[in-house]
């Protein structure tokens, strides 16, 4: 048992490793390429592969399984915020975003939701000053329409950016107590972008890498069955008057309709104002945009109407007119203010003795003139008489007395 233990294992010889060589498949043959000094031992197949991927690309034909060109022109590529998808969109390079209305040949057009001013509402419209009002970080539902279907593809863009053309270059961003604060974080949304989109799993947040600008967009959808409006639900994750952010400085919020290759649509544009009572502060801008205009609407009213004084008796009469004189003067009605009872009094009988006048015909007037000249005569005689027989008795008096 030991003997047998104790032999040693004689080695293969060069015959039996010649016959184990021949034994592997033909591909494993050392074969010599036709270029010296380029040798695959092991797979001759890798020499015709390269020469057809060097010749696919210098021809630019060279496409992925996916469909990709390689060779396409680079753009550049703004990836969405925490997803492994990237879709390509162009930027948007312009420095100052335009705010004037385009509706474009999809007629484009925003369309919001009546509220009211209650101090309950969270959010509120007001289409006298074009002007959104909203809480921090409630729904702001914004309606789509569209006259014609944009083209497949098309994503709907919202943008924030400063009014007032001092602050117009700045980005608008949170400021940074809400950045930080962990009261509404998103793992989803970057934590400096104002403006966030609800209910979208579809919505990307994107950064222009020439202006720094901030975008958030989401693919546009048709209308569903039975409406004309497609609904888009934003949020506004800061107030106007945090200090480090909007600091107060008023800010517009531009939607715009783009096509995949970042043709422009449409693009409407509003005023935003996130705020703790959004009806109470359209109620007051309101009343404070009002008063201007009725105070030019007065100066325009009072521009037409005719206004004449005329001096009677040392007093100051004004006498309106509301409309053009169309008629005859002598035939139009005007209205006298006068001061006291008694002038009333007195002024109305001398308005009453004309009037009656008017009425009556010339023979009556000269009737009445004979009339009153009688009666005239009557009284001077009779007065004489007195006169004469006071006299007369008082002379009798004396000579009596004496």
């Amino acid at each position: 048992m030991e003997e047998t233990l104790s032999d040693p294992i004689e080695p293969l010889s060069q015959e039996s490793f010649a016959e184990l060589w021949n034994l592997l498949p033909s591909p494993l043959v050392p074969v010599q390429n036709e270029n010296e000094g380029n040798e695959h031992p092991l797979w001759p197949e890798l020499d015709d592969f390269q020469r057809v991927m060097d010749n696919e690309l210098q021809q630019g034909i060279v496409t992925s399984s996916m469909g990709v060109d390689y060779t396409a022109p680079h753009y550049q590529r703004l990836q969405p915020y925490s997803s492994s998808v990237a879709v390509e969109f162009s930027p948007t390079t312009s420095s100052v975003p335009s705010t004037t209305d385009y509706p474009g040949e999809c007629s484009f057009q925003l369309v919001f939701q009546e509220s009211g001013t209650a101090k309950s509402v969270t959010y509120t419209y007001s289409p006298t000053l074009n002007k959104l009002y909203c809480q921090l970080a409630k729904t702001c539902p914004v309606q789509i329409k569209v006259e014609s279907t944009p083209e497949l593809g098309a994503i709907i863009r919202a943008t924030a950016v400063y009014k007032k053309s001092e602050h117009v270059a700045d980005v608008v961003k949170r400021c940074p107590h809400h950045e930080r604060s962990t009261e509404h974080k998103d793992g989803l949304v970057p934590p400096s972008h104002l403006i966030r989109v609800e209910g979208n799993s579809q919505a990307q947040y994107l950064e222009d890498s020439n202006t720094r600008r901030q975008s958030v967009i989401v693919p546009y959808e048709k209308p569903q069955v039975g409406s004309d409006c497609t609904t888009v639900l934003y949020n506004y994750m800061c107030n106007s008057s945090c200090m480090g952010g909007m600091n107060r400085r008023p800010i517009l919020t531009i939607i715009t309709l783009e096509s995949k290759d970042g043709k422009l649509l449409g693009r409407c544009c509003f005023e935003v104002r996130i705020c703790a009572c959004p009806g109470r502060d359209r109620k007051h801008e309101e009343a404070h945009f009002q008063k201007p205009q009725e105070k030019n609407s007065a100066k325009t009213n009072t521009g037409t109407a005719k206004r004449t004084f005329k001096e009677v008796s040392g007093s100051t009469v004004l006498l309106e007119i509301n409309k053009k004189r169309t008629v005859n003067p002598e035939e139009e009605v005007f209205t006298l203010q006068v001061r006291g009872k008694e002038r009333y009094e007195m002024l109305k009988k001398v308005n009453d003795a004309l009037e009656i006048q008017d009425h009556l015909s010339p023979q009556d007037l000269d009737r009445i003139k004979q009339q009153k000249q009688k009666n005239s005569t009557k009284k001077d005689k009779e007065v004489l008489e007195l006169k004469k027989g006071k006299k007369l008795l008082v002379k009798e008096e004396t000579c009596d007395s004496e």
